[in-house]
């Protein structure tokens, strides 16, 4: 039987990018997928919304509810979580994965870019986690996993985008007390070693960060891992760590342009 079949998996921000592709590898397994995002009409740039999310899923062999959700508004959040367990029964698998990103120095930020990374990012990952424990804790090998990084206290990674390093930061230092008041769910966080192609990719670094980035099925590869091994609690993985550990020995396979030197991603040595 496959790792995450009948799972319930819910992923926040999962109309593209990390969060689908999450998605899709859990379909994969036979899970049941929340796709559940602010995307619900074609957008003018931006591929997906949460409809055309769930019928990839279906394809892909899982089932899904399409959930349209603002992480920012909390009653909607406490709903969203009500229509999963109406829906599917249960709550097996969080990834907190919805994110906001604004590299900006401090005086360059206004307070409503502040707001937003910090309620996309820290305060949404603090109140789905919130709303979905009491439902894990009922569940077989529950799980949260956060898409955040290690929280390497280097003035370096704070100087340069203060504000958003303090949201995603948060969102790791959440990690860390759940993992240590929930000791019986699984709470970790994972980030990826090089830049990945996604949209915030596109639209904040130079077109050549985007060339030298991996796709993100090496992260959707490296959270089904986590979700379905003996991973702890506690962690902060690093996606190539995590599925050299698997076995896995080409890398390749998951580069934008093959052959093209890799860009780090922020907060890693």
């Amino acid at each position: 039987m496959s790792g995450l079949r009948d799972k319930v998996v819910f992923i926040t921000g999962s109309t593209r990018g990390i969060g689908r592709e999450i998605a899709l590898r859990c379909a994969r397994d036979g899970a049941k997928l929340v796709i559940a995002g602010k995307t619900v009409k074609p957008h003018a740039k931006l591929p997906g919304t949460i409809h055309t999310v769930a019928e990839e899923v279906a394809q892909a062999g899982g089932q899904a509810l399409a959930i349209e959700l603002d992480v920012r508004d909390e009653q909607a959040i406490q709903a969203a979580v009500v229509r999963c367990v109406d829906y599917f029964g249960s709550i097996d698998v969080l990834v907190n994965n919805a994110s906001a990103i604004s590299l900006t120095p401090t005086l360059e930020t206004p307070a409503r870019k502040l707001d937003l990374m910090w309620e996309v990012n820290a305060r949404a990952t603090f109140l789905m986690s919130q709303a979905c424990i009491p439902h894990l804790l009922r569940a077989a090998n529950p799980h949260i996993l956060m898409l955040s990084p290690p929280p390497v206290m280097e003035a370096r990674w704070f100087a340069p985008h203060l504000a958003y390093t303090l949201s995603k930061y948060g969102m790791s230092m959440c990690a860390l007390g759940l993992a240590q008041e929930y000791g019986g769910i699984a709470v970790n966080c994972l980030w990826p070693r090089t830049t990945i192609a996604t949209a915030a990719i596109e639209y904040n670094f130079p077109v050549e960060i985007l060339r030298a980035s991996r796709k993100p099925a090496i992260v959707a590869d490296a959270a089904h891992w986590i979700l379905t091994a003996d991973s702890g609690s506690g962690n902060f993985y690093i996606d190539e760590e995590v599925l050299r550990e698997a076995g896995v020995s080409d890398f390749e396979q998951y580069a934008v342009s093959p052959g093209t030197a890799l860009f780090g991603d922020l907060f890693l040595n």
